[in-house]
């Protein structure tokens, strides 16, 4: 049984909102509110923030566009989706196989540090944090949590108990429903915190950051916008393919995927204007790393009033963009046994989510001293965890968005890729629109992309 005779109505959107909220709740991830405040503290501010915009419209977008339009095109999941498309070439076929085995890969630790939210969400609710604001005993909190193997296991059973949970119920009652209400529920906490931050005495000192201009921009700041530009719109794996599968054939992919992208940039400078006016009120420092989400964001807060309240908000947020991410990531995995081996939605997400949940356990015990934590540190210079992020980020993630941009710039026939360009959209009408579009997959992403590679990979 073919992957389009195994879809009905069910298996699509209900409608283009669904898809919306749930490709963006794909890219809005912890990377937004935890990884893009504290590189933009390092990288200059406000300078930072204007390049990673030009970023988004230059290489994310047009990726995200040429993802999407693999996905409805095929109707099918990354693998099947590259079969079909390049005529049965097993090569392309490979781009589609990396993006799932990333997936996989990516959500077994991501779930890890989920579970590190999850946790602090408890303690802000059982008001477990220490009672003074001395920072040694928050660091010391999150390092007896990382180190912790007992607590580390338990909450990567919930968070993938979860995720499993929702994709289990598929598309339109599982998905696309809780997308649609999580989505919601995370933009409304978020302009809840934002207002909170311009109550606040660093309100001021942290537009001026955000939006001013700074001599701390440097190349390698440039190297660094056009990396999280990339991977914060979740490119190169498979996920938006995945979920652009499920349109209609006929829906809008040039504008639904700018709405996304719109989304993801909104949540990402909406934390930036939650964190640094709660950081700049206490005079804690913007560039503090990944530590100014669990140390000194906790340690801020409780300083400042209502922070109780703020603090349980705040971890409830982390939570909502956590989860969207990781049912992306768990429904492509789930979406290629379905299609390929025609396997039940409960057959398929049942054995990804017991086989990523046992993936994850030696990202689980990384912190510890045994043989994934301190012994691989020995061996290799890197955790197990470190190692899976590693291969993850560096390697298969730019591989895959390589191999996305140059299908669909250089394999898939011209006449298709007008017409999937143009189909159910008023931008695609636009001729000059579509120049620019062809130009940045075929030549710009992929010489971007590598560059970033070069660049993580500490080459440049």
């Amino acid at each position: 049984m073919t992957d389009r005779a195994n879809r009905n109505s069910s298996s699509q959107w209900q409608s283009s909102i669904g898809f919306i909220a749930a490709a963006a709740g794909s890219a809005v991830g912890l990377g937004n509110i935890w990884k893009f405040p504290y590189i933009t503290g390092e990288n200059g501010g406000g300078t930072f923030v204007l390049f990673y915009l030009l970023c988004i419209a230059v290489l994310g977008l047009p990726i995200m566009v040429a993802e999407v339009m693999i996905g409805r095109t095929s109707q099918s999941s990354p693998v099947r989706a590259f079969q079909r498309l390049s005529m049965g070439n097993s090569w392309w076929q490979v781009v589609g196989a990396l993006g799932v085995f990333a997936g996989i890969l990516i959500l077994s630790y991501y779930s890890i540090v989920a579970g590190w939210g999850l946790h602090y969400l408890l303690l802000s609710i059982v008001g477990g944090f220490p009672q003074d604001s001395n920072p040694q005993a928050y660091t010391d909190l999150f390092d007896s949590l990382v180190q912790s193997v007992r607590l580390n296991i338990w909450w990567h059973t919930v968070f993938m108990g979860i995720t499993t949970l929702v994709v289990l119920r598929g598309i339109r009652g599982g998905i696309e429903r809780f997308a649609n209400w999580g989505m919601l529920a995370l933009f409304l906490l978020l302009g809840g915190l934002a207002i909170y931050g311009t109550t606040l005495p660093g309100f001021f000192p942290a537009i001026e950051f955000v939006f001013g201009f700074s001599d701390n921009f440097t190349w390698k700041s440039a190297l660094e916008a056009l990396g999280h530009a990339f991977f914060s719109l979740s490119l190169g794996i498979g996920a938006m393919l995945t979920y652009g599968s499920y349109l209609k054939r006929h829906d809008d992919v040039v504008g639904t995927s700018i709405a996304i992208a719109i989304a993801d940039t909104v949540v990402a400078i909406g934390a930036c204007l939650v964190l640094f006016p709660i950081a700049f009120s206490v005079g804690l420092e913007p560039s503090a790393g990944p530590g100014l989400i669990f140390i000194n964001i906790p340690i801020a807060l409780l300083q400042l009033p209502f922070g109780q309240i703020g603090l349980l908000v705040f971890f409830l947020l982390l939570l909502l963009a956590a989860l969207t991410s990781a049912i992306s990531l768990l429904e492509m995995a789930v979406a290629f046994f379905i299609d390929s081996l025609g396997w039940t939605r409960t057959l398929a997400t049942s054995t990804m989510g017991g086989f990523i949940y046992l993936l994850g356990i030696p990202s689980a015990l990384s912190g510890g001293e045994g043989f994934f934590g301190a012994g691989l540190r020995q061996i290799l210079g890197m955790t197990w965890f470190d190692a899976a992020d590693y291969l993850a980020s560096n390697w298969l993630l730019p591989l895959g968005g390589i191999g996305i941009s140059l299908f669909v710039g250089w394999r898939l026939n011209s006449q298709q890729r007008v017409t999937e360009f143009r189909d159910g959209s008023r931008l695609g009408s636009w001729q000059w629109l579509y120049f620019l579009w062809v130009l940045a997959i075929r030549w710009l992403s992929p010489i971007v992309i590598v560059l970033v590679m070069l660049y993580n990979l500490e080459i440049l």
